[in-house]
């Protein structure tokens, strides 16, 4: 009998190109199985009218996948990790992580060339509280406002004249075969990405083990690492979307890089640190990563966000 194997995925055209990504590789991994795709829509991809934070986060992009998926109307879902809560339902993991596209930020612009180019008053316009809070920190003379939308819509919006400039993310403009609109990949140093930023996950139902036996050949291990590490930084600070907190891994050498960001939305405090370590702990390396950004003083700002 053919093995059948049933992807979700939201869509949006860019999660579109995730599953296909996902799909392409189940097929050369095992030739002649049967991959059908299924489209869900989310709360995410309905409710484009107000800050993610005030709705409930990034959340709101997995939970009908989830659902799909404890319901066995889907056999994997397929996630932007940088969107995955650091919690996930009871029954559900993710067992298989993507080779990683570009982590970085982007700066899409019709008229300047660099963050730097930016004038006192440009309109920047981005959804992520991360991103406004180390724009605001770093460029204070930007004006920083609240963008939502597909990535057709929000470059619609800068070509419309709405903002000077806006920030994407560098993986998903290349999926798109938009590279042309990048004008300057933002360096970590500037702006730190978000965890897990770049990263395609595959989740599956615990316990299902011929479909973990179908996608562990799409596990990239160093990227599983350096999203591990991130991850469980982001977990050891509670972080979310409704917290600006950004965290990123590199190797060096055979370790692990791994800096950190926590920061105040209005871009007031903003706390930075950096640890290294061995690759064979990457989950120790994060907790290290939190607890050293905890020590500066990212709890004051984290005790704000759960009590405020």
């Amino acid at each position: 009998m053919t093995e059948r194997v049933r992807i979700g995925t939201r869509k949006s055209e860019l999660a579109m190109w995730q599953a296909m990504f996902v799909h392409d590789a189940l097929r050369e991994a095992h030739p002649g199985i049967d991959v059908e795709l299924i489209g869900i829509t989310t709360e995410g991809d309905r409710t484009l009218d107000v800050p993610l934070a005030e709705k409930g986060g990034k959340g709101l992009f997995l939970k009908e996948l989830e659902h799909a998926l404890l319901e066995q109307r889907i056999d994997i879902a397929v996630h932007s990790m940088k969107d995955v809560t650091v919690s996930e339902p009871e029954g559900l993991h993710i067992p298989v992580i993507c080779e990683r596209g570009n982590p970085y930020d982007a700066l899409v612009s019709g008229k300047y060339a660099s963050l730097d180019d930016l004038p006192a008053g440009a309109r920047v316009g981005t959804c992520s509280l991360r991103r406004q809070a180390i724009l605001r920190n770093r460029f204070p003379a930007l004006t920083v406002e609240n963008l939502r939308g597909n990535v057709n819509r929000r470059l619609q919006r800068l070509d419309e004249g709405d903002f000077d400039a806006i920030i994407l993310a560098s993986a998903g403009l290349m999926r798109l075969n938009m590279s042309e609109r990048i004008r300057e990949v933002i360096p970590a140093e500037t702006m730190l990405p978000a965890v897990g930023q770049g990263a395609v996950g595959v989740q599956c139902r615990r316990g299902d083990s011929r479909t973990e036996q179908l996608v562990a050949p799409l596990n990239h291990a160093p990227s599983a690492c350096l999203v591990k590490a991130e991850r469980s930084a982001n977990a050891r600070l509670g972080g979310g979307c409704h917290v600006p907190v950004g965290a990123f891994a590199e190797w060096v050498g055979t370790g692990l890089k791994l800096r950190g960001f926590v920061g105040d939305p209005d871009g007031s405090r903003a706390f930075f640190a950096e640890v290294e370590g061995p690759a064979d702990a990457p989950e120790t390396l994060g907790a290290n990563l939190a607890e050293r950004l905890l020590a500066e003083g990212a709890g004051q700002i984290l005790k704000s966000f759960t009590h405020g």
